[in-house]
């Protein structure tokens, strides 16, 4: 199925917007600047919409502008309004169980402890949906990690989670068009 709509989840306001949790929010908005879109307020959505204009249809982008633990709510009125299916979304969320500077696509799984993919599989009551998963790392102790995704990554982890995020566009026209295992060997290859 070829995916229509593209969610990057993260947490609104400045306090969170250089944490690790929002790296689906870095992701979506460098997405939408590479395509020359904007993104605009969307009450119906809960959120920020982008225009991805695509050879013969669009995809839209979204930035919930709920919490991360309420990421649900947006992705399921994105997605009813446009009459899509989850086979037809793509989730970019940061991952823990990956080290700074990986980039991973997959389709379907569980949340693995995530919060935004757990509201988001609640709500749609199917976890069939494509996921860019962009490793974060981990910070060591169960007991650590709300504090470390929270918290701004330093200068040099950061630089190795922009460079699997610039990996990770250079898939995203094979995976618009519907070619997610041409992409995800690519992608998966480059590391």
């Amino acid at each position: 199925m070829i995916p229509e709509l593209v969610v990057g989840l993260g947490n609104p306001g400045p306090k969170y917007t250089e944490t690790r949790h929002n790296a689906g929010f870095w992701f979506v908005e460098r997405l939408a600047e590479t395509a020359g879109s904007g993104f605009r307020r969307n009450a119906r959505f809960h959120g920020e919409v982008a225009v991805l204009h695509l050879p013969g249809r669009d995809c839209r982008v979204l930035k919930p502008a709920t919490f991360m633990n309420d990421s649900g709510r947006a992705v399921r009125a994105a997605l009813d309004f446009y009459g899509l299916s989850p086979d037809q979304l793509i989730v970019v969320h940061d991952e823990i169980d990956l080290p700074p500077g990986a980039a991973r696509l997959k389709r379907g799984g569980g949340h693995g402890g995530h919060n935004g993919l757990r509201d988001v599989i609640e709500c749609l009551g199917d976890g069939g949906f494509l996921r860019l998963r962009l490793g974060v790392g981990h910070p060591g102790s169960a007991a650590d990690v709300v504090d470390y995704v929270l918290h701004r990554p330093g200068v040099a982890e950061r630089e190795l989670i922009y460079a699997a995020m610039a990996r990770a566009l250079e898939v995203m026209p094979m995976v618009l068009q519907g070619k997610t295992q041409k992409a995800m060997k690519e992608l998966h290859t480059k590391e």
